[in-house]
């Protein structure tokens, strides 16, 4: 079962991630279509910022994202012994560098991790995870965000952000572009041709339209159905690390009973949380929304129970 999930999870992933970079290509072609009138015009407009503006989240170093979660890193194993030594021993178990380690000074608990490549891992928890966590759900939760960094999660989720904000400007772009078209009577020849062609043109004009509006919203659901699929994941990878599922099920148990919200959490960073920072019906519901980030906890226990 856990290697089974393991390997299905991946499955879906590679599916969800291909059909996300198909998705961006034909928000591209409908723009050239509205735009230029010529479909492969918009396909390299798309392709052009989309490598631009992957590669730049990329470089851009994981420190950004403990800043905007005010998290302060952990130098020796004196500061924080119990938590230097989970990471230490989740990281040889699963065969990557040693993390950064880092806390987030806030009392809900929860943890996230950071790093495009193991490598460059980080690992950060609240003092809300230390405190109220025993030993064995401390090192469940820990080996689900090694998990994420030996799984490259980190790295798949920057560029699904990436591919989401690129969505948005192309969408936003074309608006405008369409805009000032109709002003300047940029658009007189797509109406000659639109005349020429009858009402095939018109209703491929008008698809087209429809779905650079609606981009934006189906990139953001293509993104948080990958991020929901990387959490099961990773609850897996972790079991294969600790060979304890009760530990990751137990930890879980009690944070989605904690009602202790956090102080500011980066609406930004929400996807990489161990749990939704913003607590609520979020964590009550038995199945995950389109835009959820998450998966139900009650859904992630129960395949944890199973394995």
């Amino acid at each position: 079962m856990l290697f089974e999930q393991i390997a299905a999870n991946k499955r879906k992933t590679v599916f969800i991630v291909l059909g996300f970079f198909i998705f961006v290509m034909l928000v591209g072609c409908a723009i050239g279509i509205l735009v230029y009138n010529n479909y492969l015009n918009g396909l390299i407009m798309a392709a052009v910022i989309g490598a631009i503006y992957i590669a730049i989240m990329i470089f851009s170093s994981s420190r950004v994202v403990m800043a905007m979660n005010r998290a302060q890193e952990i130098t020796s194993k004196d500061q924080e012994p119990v938590l230097w030594d989970t990471v230490e021993s989740m990281a040889m178990v699963a065969g990557v560098p040693m993390p950064k380690v880092y806390i987030v000074e806030d009392d809900s608990p929860n943890a996230f991790a950071t790093g495009i490549s193991p490598e460059k891992g980080a690992v950060a928890v609240t003092r809300g995870l230390l405190n109220k966590l025993e030993r064995y759900e401390l090192e469940g939760v820990i080996a689900h965000e090694v998990a994420h960094i030996r799984n490259y999660d980190i790295r798949l989720s920057t560029i699904a952000i990436a591919l989401v904000a690129v969505v948005a400007i192309l969408s936003d772009l074309a608006m405008r572009m369409l805009f000032w078209g109709s002003i300047t009577g940029g658009n007189n020849n797509r109406k000659s041709n639109d005349n020429n062609n009858g009402g095939a043109q018109a209703i491929i004009y008008i698809i087209a339209l429809v779905f650079v509006i609606l981009a934006p919203i189906i990139a953001t659901a293509i993104q948080f159905a990958l991020s929901r699929n990387r959490e099961y994941l990773a609850d897996a990878t972790a079991i294969e690390l600790t060979r304890n599922p009760q530990g990751l099920a137990d930890a879980l148990r009690k944070i989605g009973g904690d009602t202790t919200k956090m102080k500011q959490p980066s609406a930004a960073s929400e996807s990489i949380y161990f749990t939704t920072p913003s607590k609520g019906e979020k964590k009550k519901k038995e199945k995950a929304g389109l835009f959820d980030s998450h998966p139900p906890i009650s859904s992630r226990i129960e395949r944890l129970e199973h394995m």
